[in-house]
Formats: C-alpha cells, sequence, structure tokens
C-alpha cells in the first residue's frame, strides 16, 4: 500500500511496524470522522475552486461507500496502510481516479487527525455525559428514598455526628454534577475546527476554514495555526482531566461502598449477581468490581500523566510525539464511561439494613448536639459545653460498657433538626434536579446541533451523535 508522503523509495519493514502498527490499529475507531472531516473539506474545495462537480460528486460518493463499508466491518485499518488518512485516500484513487488524488489538496495528515480527535472525542464526551446523568439520577433517587435512613457519619474514619444514607448518596450526586461541568468545559475547549491549519503553518490558498467548521458542527474555528498543533496533547489532556474528577468520586464512593458492605459494618447489602466468587472460600461474595473501578481511578491518573508528559517541553510545531497521546484519550474514555455505567448498576442493586444502621447510631454521636443543648438552653459558651460533654463521653466510652442508643423515631427527629441549607433536614435534592436538568439540556442542544451538521453533510438523517455505540 503507497504511503501519501512516499517519494520513490520504501521504508523500512522495522521502521514501518514501529511507527504504524498501534496507530493504525487505534484509527480503526477514526475512520467515519476522517470520512466526515474530508467531506467537508472537499466541498470547502469545491466552492473555491480547487475540485470541479464532478470531482466533487465522484468523492462524494466514494466516501459514502466508505461509511456503508466501516458499517458493514468491511473497512479495515491495516498496519500496512499506516493510518487512516491513507487508508481512505488510496481507496478513493483506487475507485474514483484522480479525484482521489485532488482530496488532500490544502491539508496536512497533521491537522487531518486533529479534527478526526475533535470529532471523535465530542462523540464519546456526549456519551460520558449521558451515562454520567443516569449515574447522577440513580444517586438522587436513592437519596431521596433514604434520607431519613440514620447512619453514623465517620470523620478520621470514628464515627463522629449523625448523617443518614440519603446525604450520604446525595454527596455525590452533587459532587458528579460539579464535574460534569468541568466535562462541559473540556467540550467546549474540544469544539474547535483545526482544519486548515494544515501542519502548522496554513497554505497559500484562499481556503474557507470557517465553511469547513460550520459543516462539521463545530462551534468555533481554532484561529492560530500554529497554536492548532501546540493544543495537540493539550486539549486531550484537558479531557482526561475531566474524566479524572469522575473517577476520583468514583473511587472513594467504591471505598465507602466496600466498607458499608463488609460484616463487620453491614450497612448495605449488594445483589449476588453483581458479586463473585472465591476459588478456595466457598461462602465468599466478593464485590471486586468496586476494587476494580477503585483501582482503575489510579489507571485514570495515569492516563493523565501520559498525555502531560508526552507533551511536556516539545517544541512548537508537530512532533511526532504527538501520535502517542491517541491510546491513552481513548482508553481513558473507555474506562470512564465503563466505570459509570458499574458505578450505576452497583447503586440500583444496594438494599439498606435498617437495624444494623440503627444500632451503629449509638450516643457519642449525639456529643456535639448536647454541647449545643447547653448554649440554646442554658446560655452557656459552646468552649464550656464541649467541655463538659467531652467529658461525660470520655469516661462513658472508657468504661466499655454496650452503649445506649435511640429509638429510629427518635434518630428521624434529631436528621430533621438539622434543617439549614444542604443538611439531613433540608437536604436540597430539588436544587440538584435543577442543577442536572439544565446540564442534561446543555447537552441535548450540543448532540443536536453536532447530530444535525453530520447529517447534513453526509445526507442522511440516520445518524445520531447520541446513539449507544
Amino acid at each position: 500500500m503507497s504511503k501519501i508522503w512516499q517519494k520513490g523509495y520504501s521504508i523500512n519493514e522495522q521502521v514501518e511496524r514501529y511507527t504504524a502498527a498501534q496507530n493504525s490499529l487505534l484509527d480503526n475507531r477514526l475512520i467515519r470522522h476522517d470520512v466526515w472531516g474530508s467531506l467537508a473539506h472537499a466541498i470547502m474545495l469545491h466552492q473555491i475552486g480547487i475540485l470541479d462537480n464532478e470531482e466533487l460528486q465522484s468523492l462524494k460518493k466514494g466516501l459514502n461507500e466508505i461509511l456503508e463499508l466501516e458499517k458493514e466491518g468491511q473497512f479495515v485499518i491495516q498496519p500496512s496502510d499506516e493510518d487512516v488518512h491513507t487508508s481512505i485516500e488510496n481507496y478513493l484513487t483506487q475507485t474514483i481516479g484522480t479525484a482521489g488524488k485532488n482530496i488532500h489538496t490544502a491539508r496536512s495528515r497533521n491537522d487531518q487527525v486533529l479534527v478526526d480527535i475533535r470529532l471523535y472525542s465530542k462523540e464519546e464526551l456526549t456519551q460520558t455525559s449521558k451515562k454520567l446523568f443516569n449515574l447522577i439520577t440513580t444517586l438522587l433517587n436513592f437519596a431521596e428514598e433514604q434520607m431519613a435512613t440514620p447512619m453514623p457519619g465517620y470523620t478520621h474514619m470514628q464515627r463522629g455526628m449523625l448523617s443518614s444514607v440519603g446525604l450520604w448518596a446525595a454527596s455525590f450526586a452533587e459532587s458528579l454534577i460539579d464535574d460534569e461541568r468541568l466535562l462541559s468545559a473540556a467540550y467546549e475547549i474540544n469544539d474547535q475546527s483545526p482544519l486548515g491549519s494544515a501542519a502548522g503553518y496554513g497554505v497559500p490558498l484562499p481556503i474557507d476554514r470557517q465553511l469547513v467548521a460550520d459543516l462539521l458542527g463545530f462551534a468555533r474555528v481554532q484561529n492560530n495555526v500554529i497554536y492548532v498543533q501546540n493544543a495537540r496533547g493539550k486539549i486531550e489532556a484537558a479531557i482526561v482531566q475531566a474524566l479524572t474528577q469522575i473517577m476520583l468520586d468514583l473511587s472513594k464512593m467504591a471505598q465507602d461502598m466496600l466498607l458499608f458492605t463488609t460484616a463487620e459494618y453491614g450497612f448495605f447489602q449488594v445483589a449476588q449477581e453483581v458479586c463473585t466468587g472465591s476459588s478456595i472460600m466457598p461462602q465468599k461474595r466478593n464485590l471486586d468490581i468496586m476494587e476494580l473501578v477503585r483501582g482503575r481511578a489510579q489507571t485514570m491518573l495515569a492516563h493523565q500523566q501520559h498525555i502531560l508528559g508526552i507533551v511536556c517541553g516539545l517544541p512548537s510545531g508537530f512532533n511526532m510525539d504527538y501520535q502517542e497521546t491517541k491510546r491513552p484519550l481513548m482508553e481513558a474514555l473507555d474506562l470512564a464511561q465503563e466505570s459509570i455505567d458499574i458505578c450505576s448498576l452497583v447503586i440500583s442493586k444496594i438494599s439498606v439494613n435498617k437495624e444494623r444502621l440503627l444500632k451503629a447510631c449509638t450516643f457519642e454521636l449525639f456529643a456535639t448536639d448536647h454541647a449545643y443543648d447547653m448554649v440554646t438552653k442554658d446560655h452557656m459558651p459552646f468552649r464550656d459545653a464541649y467541655r463538659i460533654v467531652g467529658k461525660e463521653v470520655t469516661a462513658q466510652l472508657d468504661q466499655l460498657l454496650p452503649l445506649p442508643t435511640e429509638s429510629q423515631e427518635q434518630l428521624v427527629e434529631r436528621l430533621k433538626a438539622r434543617s439549614h441549607q444542604g443538611g439531613t433536614g433540608n437536604p436540597g435534592l430539588e436544587l440538584a434536579r435543577q442543577r442536572l436538568a439544565q446540564a442534561q439540556e446543555d447537552w441535548q442542544q450540543r448532540a443536536t446541533h453536532f447530530t444535525t451538521a453530520i447529517q447534513q453533510l453526509v445526507g442522511t438523517s440516520q445518524i445520531s451523535i447520541l446513539e449507544e455505540e
């Protein structure tokens, strides 16, 4: 298979394997996106007089054939192709002739791969947001059901103050809603068309970069052509950094789940269908998917550092190092989506052991409550009340006697008394739902704009960015 850049000599096979084997495998994910970019580029070349009408129609026909072949699994990038760009151009040249040779006018593989990754990222970020919204909704529903279920709140891994199962679940929902803002920011930074920057210095032709951006559904043109190339890796890192924030939350939730489902805690039980077993201990039910979520948060951190390490200190302009950012980006998006789905599944399979939770809400949880009673009823300075209660509670704890508990009704009243904003008596779930609804609307608008542009470009209504892949 001839290379786009070849000039009458053959490349050493070992060099070819080292530079192209992994890249060609990853590029199988970018076939549609490269076709979309080529369609937009061809329309622009026709508008400025580089392609005549017959050439444009031939290119459209050939590129749509590739889309059909790709959908059927019959268009596959091989190592000998080097990359998706070479494979598509060779197909066009072989099937439609001269027009296929003209498609590369006014562009470089540098801005081609950038537009492919930007379009791919837009799709994948939209899918990620959809899965994230499902998890947030699952958590908010669970929180609403369990807001009056008492639960110890821990500091330093020791019982601290009264909380509730609902407040615990809602804390992760709100944190993930904040993570959505980072994901949204990453989308917006990514939503810039790089086409027309070529190898980073533009071309001596009157190309219309805005037209191409509009055809592909980008929000804007990325203006400075050198910055376009310098942004490779930087924007990928921004995406992975947003995904990292999500994984940090999931890892904390996973750790809590692992603790709260132990026999020692016994607060939650999870359906056996999401647990595995032991090859030697017949009784075991292992919630090891949560251990994997916890571990894969570290993998996400590695993907982030991988990309940052590659681009740090590179000189301006294109460098082959950038090719190495493709794999960690793709793997990071896969990892985040799979982990979000797993957490949604596990939360939906939780049952709450209220008896164990009530027994865990022992008297020392209310030490601060007692101190505040002295402050409000006896007008005692808090520090004095603190010392009095502290002395009494410490004496009781040191006796190592069974600790007194309160009834569920008493505990529920204590939960209701925490009526300030964000407390168990006023958790603000409706505010969280409003934020969630606004975020969903924002992403829907982005997806609709993108989908409509691609449908018009390809000439079909069968494409939806929101479809599960």
